[in-house]
């Protein structure tokens, strides 16, 4: 699918008129948690490479039922101590695959079958103008992530080719990330004929055995009633976005654009295995990303979608990554 694609849809989609008058919601804490489902595939671009497909299942805490854990973590950690806080629990599976998917033969310099399973737990504190995430994901490289399975079994489902090379996968290997990502709001910001313009740059750090990087960027939104959020969600290691928003309106949206770029030391799903030998591919250290997309809440639910670029990740990379991410958050 292509932008042109993208922004005629989301031109269909997107409010003309904000139905209600915003409240005055300073120095309120949010009473209601929300679920957030992504779901990221590169068959929104027409091709199946590289980084295939992602799901996450996401849980966010309302602000007034943050356990006293993660207050205690936030005091150890450079988060201002006036930030409404939440916890985030989270789930879900990333599957990576070469471009040749019909052969069973080790593919040395094409990215390598993987499968990465996870769970994250982490803690959000929003001061309406900073937004500070840190995120501890735990999970499992290899035949134990489920990839082969999952994949295969959907192609079987639909009657698609199955991907044939599972056999060459990266090696089972317990994984760690430790996250800690900072946004600003209120950066820049304009409000002219009825449109409201933001921009809120970024600043992330990943540390592990599965991704060891650092990212800065920036994202632009216009659009009506830019709700309290920070960008929809993404499955990580990503453009950075927030599980919750706290619309002020009944309707609301946005288009955005995100730029971002990223230092890489360390990627498992191309530079193989830590602790034993499996296929690799020799990385980038310097990735780049584009996101463009368009956000809509009505009432309680937020809907997304966008389109993302991003730069070749290796040396002998055939072409640069292009996929869609989808994603629906639910207030309660």
């Amino acid at each position: 699918m292509k932008f042109a694609k993208i922004l005629t849809l989301s031109i269909l989609a997107f409010p003309i008129v904000a139905t209600a008058e915003e409240p005055d919601t300073s120095g309120k804490e949010d009473s209601k948690g929300i679920f957030s489902l992504v779901v990221e595939n590169d068959k929104f671009a027409g091709s199946d490479q590289d980084y295939t497909n992602g799901v996450r299942l996401a849980w966010s805490s309302s602000e007034k039922d943050t356990p006293d854990w993660a207050n205690s973590v936030a005091h150890l950690l450079p988060i201002p101590s006036d930030a409404n806080k939440r916890i985030t629990l989270a789930v879900g599976q990333n599957m990576y695959t070469p471009a040749d998917t019909a052969t069973t033969l080790p593919q040395p310099n094409d990215h390598p079958y993987a499968g990465w399973l996870y769970g994250s737990i982490g803690v959000v504190a929003d001061t309406g103008t900073t937004l500070d995430n840190v995120m501890l994901t735990l999970g499992v490289v290899g035949p134990m992530a489920l990839g082969e399975e999952i994949q295969n079994g959907f192609h079987g489902l639909i009657g698609s080719e199955k991907s044939r090379g599972w056999d060459n996968q990266l090696d089972n290997e317990p994984g760690l990330i430790l996250t800690y990502e900072r946004k600003w709001k209120e950066f820049f910001e304009l409000s002219a004929l009825g449109m409201e313009t933001d921009i809120m740059p970024h600043v992330g750090v990943n540390l592990g055995n599965i991704n060891t990087d650092a990212t800065v960027g920036g994202t632009l939104r216009l659009g009506f009633d830019l709700p309290e959020d920070y960008g929809p969600p993404r499955i990580r290691p990503s453009l950075p976005g927030s599980d919750f928003f706290v619309p002020s309106e009944d309707w609301g949206g946005y288009f955005f654009a995100t730029v971002e770029e990223r230092a890489v030391a360390r990627n498992i799903f191309l530079d193989g295995n830590t602790f034993s030998d499996s296929l690799s591919v020799d990385k980038k250290n310097f990735v780049g990303s584009l996101q463009l997309g368009v956000a809509t809440t009505y009432g309680d639910t937020r809907i997304s979608y966008s389109q993302v670029f991003m730069t070749k990740e290796y040396e002998t990379q055939q072409q640069a990554s292009e996929f869609g991410t989808l994603t629906v958050s639910y207030r309660f």
